[in-house]
C-alpha cells in the first residue's frame, strides 16, 4: 500500500493533533485540507475539490466523508477504517450525512474546530455547512491547528524534503543545458519536468513559472510558449516534487550579454540571498528574514523593484499551491512565527525592474537548523549567461 510514513509516525501526529485540540477546548475537529489528511493518515486523492472531511474527535474517533470515487482510494492509501460515501444525485446534501456522522460520535452540542481555509471547501459549501450544523454544534475557526503541526518536520519528511532537492537540482540542470538563443520554452518545460520523473517525484502542486522577454518579470505561470531571442533572459521558478513533498528553486538565465544594470540586480539579489539565510535562526520571527533581504535590496536602490514578500515555508502541499502555510509561514514583514530546528524554507529573492524590462531572480529551499539553516539546493547561485 502507498502510505509513505510508518504506523507509529502517523499514531504521533494523531496524538498531536488531539492535544492540540484539547488544549483549545475542541470535542472535535472536521478536517478540510488535503494536506492535513495526508498528513495524518497518508490519503492521496484530488478529490477534494469536493465536498469531503475527515472527522477527528478529541477521544480518537475517526471517519471520512467521500465520494465513491474515493472509497477505494482512501482505503488504498491511507489508514482509514471508517469511509462514508455520500452519494451524487439531484439534491444530493452531503452536509446532512456529515451531520449524522458526528451525531454517531456523540458531537450533539459539541464545540468543532472546522478547516474553513480550505481550497475543497468552497464558499458556498461553507455556508452550507454552518446551515446544516447550527443548533447541532458549535463551530470556531481551526484552519491553523494542523497546518502549525505540519511546520516542523520529521526525519522521515526530511528524507523526503531532500530527495525532492535532488531532483530540482537536476530539473535545473536540464533546463539550463537547453537554455540558448533559439530554444523552446515547451522544450526546456518538458526536459525540467522529465527529469523530475524520472527520478520518482510526482508533479508541482501548481504549475512551474516560466517567461522570457517581457515574461521574465512576471511571477505567476501564464499560457504561451516562445522561442528565445539571441538577446534574451528567462525566468524560472519550479519545484522538485517527492511524495508530494517540494524543494523549490528560482532563477533567471540570462541569453546573451547581459547589461551591467542587470548584473548588478544580479549582485544585489545574491547578496539579499545571502541575508536572509544570515537571519534565519532558530527563535528569530520569520518577518526578520524578509527585512534582512529588504535592507540590502533598498541600501542597492532597488526598493522600487522587490516583492512585499520573499518566501515561505515548503511541506507536503496539493494544487493549487505549493506554499506550505501562507498566512503562518510567509517570509513578510511583521510576521511572528518563530523559526524553528526542521522547519523548510523558499528562501525567493526577486528584483524586476519595469522601467528597464530587465529581470532577476535567485532563490534556494533550505532547512532550519539548531542554530542556522543550510541549503537543501545547490544548483550555483552565479549567474548563468548563454550565448
Amino acid at each position: 500500500m502507498p502510505i509513505h510514513f510508518s504506523e507509529q509516525e502517523l499514531a504521533d501526529r494523531l496524538a498531536r493533533a488531539r492535544a492540540a485540540m484539547t488544549e483549545r477546548g475542541l470535542d472535535g475537529l472536521l478536517i478540510f485540507r488535503q494536506e492535513s489528511l495526508y498528513y495524518l493518515t497518508g490519503f492521496d486523492t484530488f478529490g477534494y475539490v469536493y465536498f469531503q472531511c475527515l472527522v477527528l474527535t478529541a477521544d480518537g474517533g475517526m471517519t471520512l466523508l467521500t465520494r465513491a470515487p474515493d472509497l477505494r482510494q482512501a482505503r488504498f492509501t491511507s489508514i482509514i477504517d471508517d469511509i462514508r460515501v455520500w452519494v451524487d444525485e439531484h439534491g444530493a446534501d452531503p452536509v446532512a450525512v456529515l451531520r449524522d456522522i458526528l451525531m454517531e460520535h456523540g458531537c450533539r452540542d459539541a464545540r468543532l474546530g472546522v478547516e474553513w481555509d480550505a481550497y475543497g471547501l468552497t464558499a458556498k459549501l461553507g455556508f452550507r455547512l454552518a446551515e446544516g450544523l447550527a443548533g447541532t454544534s458549535r463551530l470556531e475557526d481551526a484552519s491553523d491547528l494542523i497546518s502549525r503541526l505540519r511546520l516542523v518536520k520529521s526525519p522521515a519528511e526530511l528524507a523526503y524534503v531532500r530527495r525532492a532537492a535532488e531532483l530540482v537540482d537536476a530539473a535545473y540542470d536540464a533546463a539550463a543545458e537547453l537554455a540558448a538563443p533559439g530554444a523552446f520554452e515547451g522544450d526546456i518545460l518538458a526536459a525540467m519536468q522529465a527529469a523530475v520523473f524520472r527520478g520518482g517525484g510526482d508533479d508541482p502542486a501548481n504549475e512551474t513559472i516560466i517567461g522570457s522577454g517581457p515574461g521574465a518579470l512576471m511571477c505567476r505561470y501564464f499560457t504561451g510558449r516562445r522561442h528565445l531571442s539571441a538577446d534574451d533572459q528567462l525566468t524560472l521558478e519550479f519545484a522538485g516534487v517527492y511524495r508530494h513533498y517540494h524543494a523549490c528553486l528560482m532563477r533567471t538565465i540570462r541569453i546573451g550579454e547581459p547589461p551591467q544594470r542587470q548584473r548588478d540586480m544580479h549582485s544585489a539579489a545574491v547578496d539579499a540571498l545571502a541575508a536572509a539565510k544570515d537571519a534565519l535562526v532558530p527563535g528569530t520571527p520569520l518577518g526578520g528574514v524578509f527585512d534582512a533581504h529588504a535592507r540590502v535590496l533598498d541600501a542597492a536602490g532597488f526598493a522600487p523593484h522587490r516583492m512585499n514578500a520573499c518566501g515561505y515555508s515548503l511541506g507536503a502541499t496539493f494544487a493549487p499551491n505549493w506554499m506550505d502555510w501562507a498566512e503562518g509561514s510567509m517570509l513578510f514583514h511583521g510576521n511572528p512565527t518563530l523559526a524553528a530546528p526542521g522547519m523548510v524554507i523558499f528562501i525567493h529573492i526577486i528584483v524586476f525592474d519595469s522601467d528597464a524590462g530587465l529581470a532577476m531572480t535567485s532563490g534556494q529551499t533550505v532547512e532550519v537548523t539548531e542554530s542556522g539553516c543550510r541549503a537543501l539546493t545547490h544548483a550555483p547561485l552565479d549567474l548563468l549567461v548563454k550565448a
